[in-house]
């Protein structure tokens, strides 16, 4: 097997598994207590970027922290703009409000938060495949251990991105295949980074960045307004006990590897 073959395989592995481990959680214990499991979705996809995806990005020679901040601005901005549109598009206004609509029309609007934690989640996956193709060349064993440890931080993410999909009203089965899709990714990072890894490793902290401003701005704009609906005091201590776990897996799962 050549290397290039080696990699794709590695690549393709690594993106797939986290994606079919997180689904099976999600599925078989997460997905009966959605409303609940969007707190837990927060946790994690706040953690991922601030204390995962950010800090690596910032921990690259040679990144300007002026340009990685600016590249933050204007991820968040770009993913504001995208939602407007989608408003605009869809003539956004809920059921009830005096206007008739066909049936599932919230659940379009809704889903646009599921195409923005589409793209975020493709971003990051991309640089997976960079890092393992990176490691990969440099070392086989380096290569195998890297893919390991990438699937292990992927599996938090990928649940908090799952919870995402099925709240924006996706099924189980189209959430699943776009988020398979989305793993995917990790392959053409990890051929492109074969064929050009200077350039690649080079753009790697801006794109992290740009993933982590999708999973920022979807916690803060999409996911907490929906939790600020159910403002009882027993329920607003759920959401904090759920946000506080999702934090606490990232964390516990960064340590492990």
């Amino acid at each position: 097997m050549t290397a290039l073959e080696s990699i794709v395989l590695i690549t393709a592995l690594a993106g797939v598994t986290s994606v079919l481990i997180a689904a099976s959680c999600s599925v078989t214990l997460l997905s009966r207590m959605i409303n609940n499991m969007v707190s837990l979705s927060v946790g994690i996809l706040l953690a991922t970027a601030l204390l995962h995806s950010l800090p690596e990005a910032f921990s690259f020679q040679g990144a300007k922290p002026q340009l990685l901040f600016a590249t933050l601005l204007a991820g968040l901005l770009g993913f504001f703009l995208l939602e407007k549109i989608a408003l605009l598009r869809h003539d956004h206004h809920h059921e009830g409000d005096g206007h008739h609509h066909h049936h599932g029309h919230d659940a379009e609007n809704a889903g646009r938060s599921g195409w923005m934690i589409l793209v975020g989640d493709g971003i990051h996956n991309f640089v997976d495949g960079i890092l393992i193709a990176a490691a990969f060349m440099a070392d086989y064993q380096v290569g195998i251990f890297t893919a390991i440890a990438i699937i292990a931080h992927e599996i938090p993410q990928e649940i908090g991105d799952f919870i995402v999909l099925l709240n924006a009203g996706f099924s189980r089965t189209r959430a699943l295949l776009y988020n398979l899709i989305c793993g995917l990714s990790a392959v053409v990072g990890g051929v492109l980074a074969y064929f050009f890894l200077e350039k690649a490793h080079a753009a790697m902290p801006y794109l992290l960045v740009i993933a982590s401003s999708s999973f920022i701005y979807i916690a803060v704009s999409d996911l907490i307004p929906q939790m600020h609906r159910r403002p009882h005091w027993v329920e607003s201590l759920r959401q904090t006990l759920l946000i506080a776990c999702g934090v606490g897996f990232v964390i516990l799962l960064s340590l492990l590897h």
